[in-house]
């Protein structure tokens, strides 16, 4: 992977989350966390994914209108592609938290499993798919962590929240379920919708499992009557 140039990622992104990259790019943390991950890749490090904006590129801020927060890129070989939970089309072998996505699609919705793990469409349907570090190396999960990424991805979540059209937040797990006061902060415009994550680990414990959450029917249902259009989740 070559680390994407701040000026050109910015160039590719909307101007509803421009102000945000430029300014963690200016701090101390985004400086201290480009030079990481630039230093790493220096040492050989294999990083993916290859673009870590993606997710910006794909979903305008005033386009958004449903937020999943992952925690970091898969670190598989071919799964990242800079959308939380989602791999590239041609992958065969879909990530087991993905295959629990679909469950729980199709009992909620009656959504037959996609033939692939691709989540792009909705991406381009305003859900922003954001991890919170945006990096990670081959076989180390979270080796990218407490680098610098989460004052970026803490301050996206605080402009969505910010932003005054009503949105839908899908917080799966302990890690996305600690941003849950950084959004009410913003005001009580948004939906909060909290559950285990889907991994097999997690995805039928109690007291909030994954699997039985129904939070794909209750978005759509809760932008029907906030925004006037409900949301389409079929892949």
């Amino acid at each position: 992977m070559a680390l994407v140039d701040i000026a050109d990622a910015a160039a590719g992104i909307d101007a509803g989350w421009q102000p945000v990259l430029s300014t963690w790019a200016a701090s101390a943390a985004g400086q201290q966390c480009l030079q990481f991950v630039h230093a790493r890749q220096a040492a050989g490090a294999l990083i993916y994914p290859p673009d870590p904006w993606r997710a910006l590129r794909l979903t305008q801020l005033r386009e958004t209108r449903v937020v999943i927060l992952g925690q970091d890129p898969y670190h598989g070989p071919g799964q990242a592609e800079g959308l939380a939970f989602s791999v590239p089309p041609e992958l065969n072998k879909f990530p087991p938290s993905l295959r629990n996505i679909f469950k729980e699609l199709q009992r909620d919705l009656g959504l037959q499993p996609p033939m692939h793990g691709h989540l792009g469409a909705w991406a381009q349907r305003g859900v922003l798919l954001l991890n919170t570090s945006l990096t990670v190396e081959d076989g180390a999960p979270a080796s990218h962590a407490k680098q610098g990424w989460e004052a970026l991805t803490d301050a996206l979540i605080q402009a969505a929240a910010q932003d005054p059209a009503p949105k839908v937040f899908m917080l799966w797990g302990a890690h996305a379920q600690a941003k849950a006061a950084l959004i009410a902060a913003a005001g009580p415009a948004h939906l909060i919708l909290q559950a285990n994550h889907p991994s097999p680990l997690s995805a039928l414990r109690p007291p909030l499992p994954f699997i039985g959450c129904g939070h794909f029917s209750q978005a759509s249902a809760w932008l029907q009557s906030q925004r006037g259009q409900g949301m389409d989740w079929a892949l």
